[in-house]
């Protein structure tokens, strides 16, 4: 139950600091070599799961949680005033995803299935699967359980599509709310969440469902948490304030469409299993360091370029090879062999060739 407060109590968090609104990043915000993400390691669940959003089947309990949230920018900004945690599951016909958000004032407004769920404090999750960053997944949820599924065909900043139409398959969710919803007369301790995402709503985003042990996608939460204030009894958001961004791995810029840089979900038979950095990242990391540059370079010179030496980059010696045209790009990961290993192209697209 929440704990009564005083009304000074009630309206502490006006006091919480006025961020700037952040300059949206630029091509070369993302030049410089960004650290491995962080990874998860989730096993097989030993039991079964109700979908109540209470997080109190047997079967969590071995479950680990995830490292806390911290703010989208990674340690340049202050860490989240309220805590954020994840934990992941599996089983032969779903991914499972428990949330624990620490929310002193818990309110939700939206009601509608699709609505633009982040004018509202809630919960996402962004996955892909294959990890080439197209075609991917977002979910979005309030604290009244209001979903927001949607497709993305591409990143916005690739010329991608949101389909909203897109419904995730015999999706689950479930919020328990530990307080009081929309009652700023009291403190409340938060809000948990519970998503059950069948492999069935997945085939669109993989052909490798379900995964097998061992197998890694790519994975990403955030919180988005808005200042309100309180007017006649109701909560209400504070005008002219960004919203402050917490995530599970830290994206370095104010943009969770950038899936090279999400975190890294492992999957495993039992839990315990340790979780092993991808021996790819370094020659990701450098292809999509590529990518900015020659997005960089062409609004600059007004075209793509074939000599590394343009783009402003160290670069591995003899592991990189470019290729361009009027219109578009390749940039290649060269394997010991000499042949190309990973490719990224001109829309951001990475895999294997």
């Amino acid at each position: 139950m929440p704990r009564r407060a005083s009304w000074f109590t009630a309206v502490a968090f006006l006091a919480a600091a006025v961020a700037a609104p952040a300059a949206p990043p630029t091509d070369a915000d993302m030049l410089a070599p960004f650290p491995h993400p962080k990874g998860y390691v989730a096993p097989k669940l030993a039991g079964p799961v109700t979908v109540d959003g209470a997080l109190t089947d047997p079967a969590w309990d071995a479950v680990p949680w995830g490292d806390p949230f911290v703010d989208i920018e990674g340690d340049r900004r202050p860490a989240p005033r309220h805590r954020t945690r994840v934990k992941m599951a599996w089983d032969d016909r779903a991914l499972y995803i428990a949330a624990e958000l620490q929310e002193p004032h818990v309110w939700a407004t939206l009601t509608e299935h699709d609505a633009v769920i982040f004018h509202d404090n809630d919960f996402e999750v962004f996955l892909d699967p294959d990890g080439d960053n197209h075609v991917y997944g977002e979910l979005e949820l309030n604290a009244l359980n209001t979903t927001w599924d949607l497709l993305l065909t591409k990143p916005y900043k690739d010329g991608g599509k949101a389909v909203n139409a897109w419904e995730v398959t015999g999706l689950t969710t479930a919020v328990k709310i530990d307080g009081t919803l929309n009652n700023p007369r009291d403190t409340d301790t938060g809000w948990t969440v519970e998503v059950r995402w069948p492999w069935a709503g997945l085939k669109e985003l993989s052909g490798g469902v379900p995964p097998k042990a061992g197998d890694r996608w790519r994975i990403n939460f955030s919180r988005v948490e808005w200042d309100v204030t309180v007017e006649n009894g109701k909560y209400k958001k504070v005008p002219n304030r960004p919203e402050h961004n917490w995530v599970w791995s830290p994206q370095g810029v104010i943009d969770m469409h950038r899936p090279e840089r999400w975190g890294y979900l492992q999957f495993a038979e039992k839990p315990g299993e340790a979780f092993r950095l991808d021996p790819d990242w370094e020659a990701r990391d450098t292809l999509h360091r590529v990518y900015y540059a020659q997005r960089a370079h062409r609004a600059k010179a007004g075209r793509y370029t074939a000599n590394a030496g343009d783009l402003g980059l160290t670069l591995p010696a003899g592991r990189v090879a470019l290729g361009a045209t009027r219109t578009g790009f390749e940039a290649s990961w060269l394997g010991a062999n000499g042949k190309a290993a990973l490719t990224v192209t001109g829309d951001g697209r990475i895999g294997r060739e």
